[in-house]
């Protein structure tokens, strides 16, 4: 160690002086100095285990102590035991035990004692160390391949640098786990090039730097993946260039050769191997043209026209290449950027087929889990089409959970409803000279257009209809003009026709002015027909086909019998 048993006694007498005293502990000293690692800037990290059964805290202090920064850990040696435990009774399923969990194991294991070395040692011997080298090797292992196969499905995807990225994770992951299975198990990579010396194979240490050097060379000029926007839109003109598509490919096939030197078994040589599945809690609605994807029943995905289009060409359970295949055969430039950014958003999951007919496909865990992108910001959020989206490739989170969005989306289109009914009530009401039913008629209509435009913008719940005009700045400011038309049509007045007409002209005025900003200019006349009032059933039941899905509230009751219904009117003959 870099540090003497005197000098680390001195340091542990000076930091055991600013505890609080009273409690007999055995100290360890653990981390990179007791491994043989560090410098002058490293952490001295002292481990304090009791023998008592309320557990003292998790959380370490931090000192300083003759210029030296010193981490003091307490733990019960019950804590100690339920760590080890854990890790063995994990050690079948190397997936699911934390980096965490495994490194606070290893630093025990490797640790130095200080003090009360029975103690110490009797924890050293809940788990072998034997056995913990094989199930870090296996931990290590398992990510290495994980990576391996994200690195094969990317570079079929088209996404060359990135494939770089995850093949260059994966040289580091198979050398770690054959160095643990030397004993060399100390987690942080940081430590790497002092444990392959240590490890005595200059073989191995020389071609792993070799390696290492060519994952960070530049792929061919440029490689053409484009970028990745906040909201998942995908920019750029190809999907890698040959040169540095097959620099990825060399490199990773190089890495593969290397990973199976070490021992490193069912690598993926064929991307064939690997599936596209469905997701866990990943649902699809489309309302006109546009796809939505709703994520663990919470988030909602709008996509645009060619993610889209991408999206619907996908049969699950074929393997990724025939996906890609498909989806090229859309007619979208780059599908495999797409389907990356479904596969990295955790729209779509994807496996690797184990090799015998008995053998489960399984899970492919990198990366660790979903991406969430920033909400999008596009504005009017919603409309009866569908949500907004920022282009055609556009796979954009909205900024509002998935009940409230599919609530707002049916207040619009029964806001929409509402105005076509009482713009035909008021065109009634003036022909027979019902100036007083006109005049609540207008107003009916006006709060309804102004419903809709609010749930355009994702306000649910609504406030209240005599609410809404003094509301209008939880809108952007584009939409104030109409905020003051609204109120001047809120206390217009009828007494004669010509009042009537002028009013009639001014509302429809404003119900064109309120779709056009929201998308609704495409609204069926709901009235106007049979064909018509059918189109506005079929809109109506796309929104509350999801509304219900989601338990989201639906805007009158009798919306259940179109739902039942599947679209049509409950009473129309067969």
């Amino acid at each position: 160690m870099i540090l003497s048993e005197d000098r680390l006694q001195d340091l542990l007498d000076k930091s055991l002086a600013e505890l609080p005293p009273g409690t007999e502990w055995a100290v360890a000293l653990e981390g990179s100095i007791a491994e043989g690692f560090g410098n002058p800037s490293s952490d001295i990290d002292f481990l304090l285990v009791g023998r008592f059964d309320d557990d003292p805290p998790t959380m370490p202090s931090l000192l300083f102590v003759d210029g030296r920064r010193v981490e003091i850990r307490t733990r019960s040696l019950r804590q100690l035991a339920d760590q080890l435990r854990a890790v063995e009774e994990g050690a079948e399923r190397p997936g699911r035990l934390s980096e965490d969990l495994l490194n606070r194991c290893q630093r025990v294991l490797h640790s130095h004692p200080l003090r009360g070395h029975a103690l110490v040692e009797e924890v050293k011997a809940m788990l072998p160390v034997a056995r913990f080298r094989r199930i870090a090797a296996d931990w290590w292992a398992h990510r290495a391949r994980q990576s391996l196969r994200h690195a094969t499905a990317l570079l079929c995807l088209g996404e060359s640098d990135e494939a770089v990225d995850w093949t260059r994770a994966a040289l580091v992951q198979s050398v770690k786990s054959w160095a643990a299975g030397l004993g060399e198990t100390y987690l942080e990579p940081k430590w790497l090039s002092m444990q392959l010396d240590r490890a005595g194979r200059e073989d191995i240490r020389d071609r792993y730097w070799a390696l290492e050097a060519a994952a960070l060379q530049p792929a061919g000029v440029g490689n053409g993946n484009g970028t990745h926007t906040g909201n998942g839109t995908h920019t750029g003109t190809g999907t890698g260039t040959d040169a540095g598509t097959d620099a990825a490919q060399a490199l990773l096939t190089a890495c593969l050769d290397f990973a199976e030197d070490l021992g490193l078994t069912d690598v993926p040589r064929r991307p064939e191997r690997l599936t596209v599945r469905r997701a866990a809690g990943v649902t699809t609605w489309q309302t006109g043209e546009r796809v939505h994807v709703v994520r663990g029943g919470r988030e909602v995905f709008a996509l645009g026209p060619d993610a889209g289009a991408v999206w619907r060409s996908l049969v699950l359970g074929r393997s990724l290449p025939r996906v890609l295949a498909e989806a090229a055969g859309t007619g979208v430039t780059e599908p495999g950027a797409l389907l990356a950014v479904f596969l990295r958003y955790g729209l779509i999951r994807l496996a690797w087929k184990g090799g015998g007919p008995v053998t489960p496909s399984l899970p492919l865990a990198a990366p660790p889990g979903p991406v969430t992108p920033p909400p999008s910001t596009a504005q009017p959020l919603l409309s009866v089409r569908g949500a907004a989206v920022g282009g055609p490739r556009a796979v954009d989170l909205m900024p509002v959970p998935a009940d409230r969005f599919a609530a707002a989306a049916m207040a619009l289109v029964w806001s929409n409803v509402v105005v076509e009914n009482a713009v035909e009530d008021l065109t009634g009401a003036l022909q027979r000279g019902q100036w007083r039913v006109a005049e609540l008629t207008a107003r009916r209509a006006v709060h309804a257009a102004l419903r809709a435009l609010f749930s355009a913008h994702g306000v649910n719940p609504l406030p209240a209809d005599s609410d809404l005009v003094r509301r209008m700045d939880l809108l952007p400011p584009a939409t104030r003009p109409i905020g003051v038309r609204a109120g001047e049509l809120l206390r217009c007045g009828v007494d004669c026709v010509k009042d009537g007409d002028a009013l009639l002209g001014e509302l429809r005025f404003f119900i064109d002015l309120v779709r056009g900003a929201v998308g609704a200019d495409s609204f069926p006349l709901s009235f106007d027909s049979a064909d018509t009032w059918r189109a506005t059933l079929r809109l109506g039941h796309d929104w509350l086909r999801i509304g219900a899905h989601l338990g989201a509230e639906l805007p009158i009751e009798e919306a259940r019998d179109l739902l039942a219904g599947n679209g049509a009117q409950p009473h129309q003959a067969l």
